[in-house]
């Protein structure tokens, strides 16, 4: 595994419950060879959340390419869709 180019990161989904949302979002990563390395969601009512833990191998797609392509999936299914740096989601819900 080659440190330099892959990069750990964190995508969260949030919006009304709407069939496709898994598969538009693995899509998208899956065409930027993106892997989900772990992965959590639930329905609150009408609410959907998801969280994934993600490794990006910036050899194959750059960090800002896939955020600019979950920017638009999230304009697309209407939800709002983050993706952040591992590290920088930490430092942000330091305890």
């Amino acid at each position: 595994m080659n440190t330099i180019t892959q990069n750990k990161a964190v995508v969260s989904v949030l919006g009304k419950d709407r069939k496709g949302i898994v598969a538009t979002v693995s899509t998208t990563l899956y065409e930027c060879g993106v892997n989900i390395d772990d992965i959590a969601q639930t329905i609150l009512g009408e609410m959907f959340s998801m969280t994934m833990m993600v490794t990006i191998d910036e050899s194959i797609c750059a960090f800002e390419e896939v955020q600019e392509r979950l920017a638009k999936d999230s304009k697309r299914l209407g939800m709002q869709i983050n993706l952040q740096r591992q590290d920088v989601f930490e430092f942000m819900y330091k305890v």
